[in-house]
């Protein structure tokens, strides 16, 4: 198991840049899958994107391709979610999560029921 602690969150203006950070508490960060979610009011939680336990491919949804990239340390435990272009559909709560897929090189899941720790999400908000 693995805790992890979001922060970055806040409000800002569309076409701004905030940056996302996720800090690991544990001993094998380096060895987890770890994904970006969101959750807007009234709506489900849904998919940003992810990266490998290496760091050395990532995926996103259609809505934030070219406008946000995920990056890790594993060195530091952290992950951070470095947003661009912000809307105001991006506001939404986000949740970064932990999966382990030891041996699973290249593996990114893209479902919640595919990451099994989660952290307490920040909220980002867009104003327009």
């Amino acid at each position: 198991q693995v805790q992890l602690i979001e922060s970055g969150g806040g409000l800002v203006q569309a076409g701004g840049s905030l940056r996302l950070s996720c800090a690991a508490l544990g001993r094998t960060f380096s060895s987890y899958v770890m994904g970006w979610f969101r959750q807007a009011p009234g709506k489900e939680r849904e998919f940003v994107g992810g990266i490998n336990w290496s760091g050395d491919k990532t995926y996103y949804a259609d809505s934030v391709k070219g406008r946000f990239t995920i990056s890790r340390d594993n060195a530091k435990k952290t992950l951070y979610l470095q947003m661009n272009s912000l809307k105001p559909e991006d506001t939404a709560v986000y949740y970064c999560a932990a999966g382990d897929y030891s041996g699973r090189y290249y593996y990114i899941g893209v479902r919640g029921d595919e990451y099994d720790n989660w952290g307490q999400g920040t909220q980002v908000t867009v104003s327009s």
